[in-house]
């Protein structure tokens, strides 16, 4: 056992894979020389080499045109997006091409990717450096988009990830690459994607998140017991594509129900697509109106405070909570 950060864990699960497996390389933008802008890859290069840890030129097309290529080709390439933000200019690679590939060939190829870098707000890292950009893939047949919010999940689901043979789009929420650690054991660390995950136990309302407001999330819950007498079922999705319904459905027929809670804007979002799901399957069981809270409907901001009254907050969350309790 080991106390590992949120970063250290996403290193160790890259280095752990490429010791297993000599057909993982790593491609991005100074993933090699500098070691990732946040330190991620910092000493895969001298451990592997520069024919397995690739620095690439300023270009995210590039970098996903060529992980298309070498996952054909028959390695299995983990490609680095500098900040999640500026996946936008590697979509078609993505959308057009790696998530297409295996039902174009009628599944005779297989495109064993992984797209990863950081993502999410709370840094001030402004307009370009902040946004939540899972919902643009989460709709994509082919693709697999997980967000982790803890130690574990960040090395066990990047594990299962690589070892995928279908496009995973892998986003890390950069809030807490150092602030949030975790004793991990030894050995093989795997957390099969497309499960979600029960955080906190409750019979009261179900509270459905996942990236930035995880935390957040069981910080509300706890308040909410301590200070309504409540109990809140927290359930992590972890993966957003495929969402798994039935741990949601479950929660909400014991609960009656729903409030989702995501860090993305909430207007078609993961929440959105919770919410529709819920009330076509659970109507009979619902006691009160599914609510979702993501940040407000507009571009991410720089100045402090101004970020602070976009995004969701435990007070947000806590609030919304108690309107559903209430109801």
């Amino acid at each position: 056992m080991a106390i590992r950060s949120y970063l250290q864990a996403i290193t160790d699960a890259l280095r752990e894979e490429m010791e297993r497996d000599g057909n993982v390389i790593l491609m991005g933008e100074d993933v090699g020389v500098y070691g990732g802008a946040f330190k991620v890859t910092e000493g895969l290069l001298e451990k592997f080499g520069p024919l397995r840890v690739i620095d690439t030129p300023i270009s995210e097309s590039l970098i996903g045109g060529a992980a298309v290529g070498a996952a054909v080709a028959g390695l299995r390439p983990v490609a680095e997006i500098q900040f999640m933000d500026f996946i936008s200019c590697a979509f078609d690679q993505i959308v057009n091409m790696a998530a297409t590939t295996r039902y174009r060939h009628g599944g005779q190829y297989k495109v064993p990717m992984v797209v990863r870098g950081p993502s999410g707000a709370g840094i001030h890292g402004g307009l370009f450096h902040s946004q939540n950009s899972e919902a643009w893939f989460a709709r994509v047949p082919g693709l697999k988009v997980v967000c982790p919010a803890t130690v574990r999940d960040a090395k066990g689901l990047l594990k299962s990830a690589i070892r995928d043979d279908d496009p995973v789009v892998y986003f890390e929420h950069k809030r807490f690459y150092r602030s949030v650690r975790e004793e991990l054991p030894d050995g093989d660390l795997l957390v099969p994607i497309g499960r979600a995950k029960v955080a906190r136990a409750g019979k009261d309302l179900t509270l459905v998140t996942y990236g930035g407001t995880y935390y957040q999330s069981l910080e509300a819950a706890d308040r909410i017991a301590r200070e309504d007498k409540a109990e809140v079922e927290v359930i992590d999705l972890r993966t957003v594509l495929p969402i798994d319904y039935e741990t949601v459905f479950d929660s909400v027929r014991r609960t009656g129900r729903l409030l989702i809670a995501h860090e993305d804007r909430a207007t078609l979002g993961v929440g959105a697509e919770v919410a529709a799901r819920v009330s076509e399957h659970c109507f009979e069981h619902l006691d009160a109106p599914v609510v979702r809270l993501g940040m407000a409907e507009a571009h991410n901001a720089y100045a402090p405070t101004l970020e602070e009254w976009l995004l969701p907050s435990t007070d947000k969350i806590v609030d919304k909570a108690r309107q559903v309790l209430k109801y």
